[in-house]
């Protein structure tokens, strides 16, 4: 009744739609080095402060000691109404393929993932070489344009073969290494590559494609 609604910063508002759907999906918290994937950035202690900021603003509460346990409190209205995004096709997370396009295809986002300044779009993950970072076969990864990356940031990769592929960045002194998350596959290493998003956060079993 009358309540001023808390003011939350852009790393905030996507460490909370970030929660929001992962607890949607799976009904658990994500981890740490989740949410720093998600919101790209590496440091777990920027996500812990970001956490407890969203604690003191009354957004999240801690049921226990570990971070499985934050829940969001359930009269936080996060912007349900959400923006209309692309799906741009598929990508294979196990080996490159091409995304096959479909311009008519579109689906929901929270807008907390959506700077305004850089283009979002979605795709859905085929296989599994990511399934280490909670990337599985059949997930949808909503991604922010940009052709730079930073070492250790989940990327769409195309590759000089006209091929796309989804892995973790890391540039070395001689060669770009792009690096699954699963143990039983290598890395991929390469001289060039074009860099056509990073990922910023993650669907899982959402919409009907």
């Amino acid at each position: 009744m009358g309540t001023v609604a808390p003011v939350i910063y852009k790393r905030q508002a996507q460490v909370l739609g970030f929660l929001e759907q992962h607890i949607e999906a799976t009904g658990f918290a994500p981890t740490l080095r989740q949410i720093a994937d998600a919101i790209g950035v590496s440091s777990l202690a920027t996500v812990h402060e970001h956490m407890q900021g969203l604690i003191k603003k009354g957004l999240i509460s801690k049921t226990s000691g570990r971070l499985r346990k934050y829940e969001l409190k359930s009269d936080v209205n996060l912007g349900n109404d959400g923006i209309t995004v692309p799906i741009l096709g598929f990508i294979a997370a196990g080996s490159p393929i091409e995304p096959h396009t479909d311009p008519n295809a579109t689906t929901s986002i929270p807008p907390n993932f959506a700077t305004g300044k850089k283009r979002v779009y979605v795709l859905q993950v085929r296989g599994q070489s990511m399934i280490e970072d909670h990337i599985d076969d059949g997930d949808f990864v909503i991604c922010e344009q940009t052709e730079d990356a930073t070492n250790g940031e989940i990327v769409v990769a195309l590759l000089s073969n006209g091929m796309a592929t989804l892995k973790r960045f890391y540039k070395e002194a001689t060669r770009i290494r792009l690096e699954p998350a699963n143990a039983a596959m290598q890395p991929l290493f390469v001289k060039n590559v074009k860099i056509q998003g990073r990922v910023v956060g993650l669907i899982r079993k959402y919409g009907q494609y």
